[in-house]
């Protein structure tokens, strides 16, 4: 069986939301020092021995949270109709990291977002 390699990113940015129809405090505005950690799943290694390069995955990831950073997340298209939760973060998250990295050869595993060091949820597809 051919092995796979995984690397793994992190990232944070900071950002307030409000969960609509919440029976409690979190229905309030309120702000998170979000983590986000990219798994990233490379079947072939470059000429280097890197699956991809850690530099291309932050440059990307760094983008795509530069969005988000300093935000309302309510605020946000993607979020317009949908509450802007961990769940609903990561699967947004893994969209738009996919569309811009994935290859034959590389593919988004999953996507992790913390709201808080002991809180967090993942997205990914089977």
């Amino acid at each position: 069986m051919p092995g796979v390699y995984e690397i793994c990113v992190q990232d944070h940015f900071a950002a307030a939301h409000s969960l609509r129809g919440y029976d409690g405090n979190c229905s309030n505005l309120h702000g998170h020092n979000w983590v986000v950690e990219a798994h990233i799943r490379c079947t072939k290694l470059n000429q280097l021995g890197m699956g991809i390069d850690f530099r291309d995955v932050k440059s990307v990831l760094k983008d795509v949270l530069s969005r988000l950073d300093h935000t309302n997340l309510n605020e946000i298209a993607e979020f317009g109709s949908i509450n802007p939760t961990a769940e609903n973060l990561a699967k947004f998250l893994y969209s738009e990291l996919s569309r811009r990295l994935n290859t034959e050869f590389i593919k988004i595993q999953k996507i992790m977002v913390f709201e808080s060091p002991s809180c967090g949820s993942s997205y990914q597809e089977i």
